[in-house]
């Protein structure tokens, strides 16, 4: 078992155990190398953009962050199969009953999550996160959130809000290479007052785990303080708009070697359905929307409610899931580059990605992830979408899990289409 403390600084034991890792909360190092420390600037930042936190908010964004600590800090290639790992993880809260309560079903949803075993202990801290501190003064009038990744889903869902006279406020974690898209996007949409832009910095001590299966938690960490700006003008909940297309939330393994958690569940909605218990439980009043839970990465585009905005914006968009490893260029062949390629054909929208792909010719590439789509298509042509999503869609009512099977088919197809012109199949 893997131990990681997360605490505040006032709440580091005096003695520390050499078996544990430890982690201090919204501060700097503090000046032992074996003390890892995480988001320093982040209660400044909050401060800047004026927003006022309560202490179930503050409580989730402590949770978000020390989980991806741990997620960071707990190497897969030191566990006994290369991947699964066992990992003890301390939390420190301001009002951590209610978090005990429930904590056998986030113990779930995080081994859903990161295919991880988790065992979870939630402790009182002894100091102040943020002062819970409500005041009248908003900085914008928005309606509601959106997640704002810079990527082609996130810029449709930005588009279609607007489009319908809503205002939401966006959302984005900084990452490499997709953050001017992040601030263009918002800025196109006429929302510069309503953009804020989050950091997930964490440094750990030794080395860095680089799979990060639970990152997508500090989204929805980010999602929640923004949220205060709206939570003081309306009673019902807020509405927190997750933009992502149902085949990639599906994410359904396309070979046997993407099984369980090697294939990321960072939108599914088994994943999104835990979080949303545990904001219900924690009493938070947000509610996640998926719109586009039952629609193609193409289905998105050609639906788009301003197609003259989004074929301006659209190629600037990022995808790829290798981005960073080929100097801020799309690889083309992994399955995200393959799902925005097919998704222009499905549009019909002339492909002008910026800088276009490190791979061009679909049928000479040496992609384990092409060869693991083309096996696919042709399995579900022959054998029909069952044989490959038998056991893999979420248990929900028999008309939902019919629409996830129709998705997964039909944006099969889109890629099959894909591989098709290439002559891959």
């Amino acid at each position: 078992m893997n131990k990681i403390v997360c605490c505040l600084r006032e709440d580091l034991p005096r003695v520390l155990n050499d078996e544990t890792k430890y982690f201090v909360l919204y501060s700097r190092p503090v000046g032992d190398s074996r003390i890892g420390n995480i988001a320093p600037e982040l209660l400044r930042e909050i401060k800047r953009q004026e927003l006022y936190p309560s202490v179930k908010i503050m409580d989730f964004v402590t949770f978000a962050f020390s989980v991806v600590a741990a997620d960071h800090a707990v190497l897969r290639n030191q566990s006994a199969d290369g991947w699964t790992r066992s990992i003890e993880l301390h939390v420190h809260l301001q009002a951590p009953e209610i978090w005990n309560k429930e904590k056998k079903k986030i113990e779930f949803t995080l081994r859903f999550l990161t295919g991880d075993f988790w065992d979870l202990y939630f402790h009182e801290s002894t100091s102040i996160v943020f002062p819970s501190i409500r005041k009248s003064h908003t900085l914008s009038q928005g309606d509601s959130v959106c997640l704002l990744s810079g990527g082609m889903d996130s810029l449709v869902g930005a588009i279609d809000l607007v489009s319908q006279s809503r205002m939401p406020i966006f959302v984005s974690q900084i990452s490499h290479g997709s953050s001017e898209a992040q601030n263009a996007f918002a800025c196109a949409m006429g929302a510069q007052n309503r953009f804020s832009q989050w950091s997930g910095k964490i440094n750990c001590p030794e080395d860095t785990e680089p799979s990060t299966r639970a990152r997508s938690i500090l989204f929805f960490a980010f999602a929640l303080l923004v949220l205060s700006q709206v939570e003081i003008k309306q009673e019902r909940k807020i509405e927190i708009f997750v933009p992502e297309n149902g085949f990639i939330s599906l994410n359904i393994p396309l070979s046997p070697l993407r099984e369980g958690s090697l294939s990321t569940k960072t939108t599914h909605p088994v994943y999104l359905s835990g979080i949303q218990e545990l904001w219900n439980a924690l009493g938070i009043e947000a509610e996640l929307k998926q719109p586009y839970r039952f629609f193609t990465k193409g289905e998105m585009l050609k639906n788009c409610l301003d197609q003259e905005l989004l074929k301006k914006l659209i190629n600037a968009s990022v995808s790829c899931g290798k981005y960073g490893r080929h100097a801020l260029t799309h690889c083309g062949t992994c399955v995200p580059c393959l799902v925005r390629r097919a998704a222009y054909l499905h549009a019909e929208i002339e492909d002008g990605t910026q800088k276009g792909y490190c791979v061009n010719d679909l049928k000479t590439a040496s992609s384990q992830d092409v060869q693991a789509v083309a096996y696919s298509y042709l399995r579900a042509r022959n054998d029909g979408s069952e044989s490959l999503t038998y056991g893999k869609l979420p248990k929900t009512s028999s008309e939902e899990r019919t629409q996830y099977l129709d998705v997964f088919t039909r944006g099969l197809n889109e890629l099959g289409f894909l591989l098709e012109r290439f002559g891959v199949v």
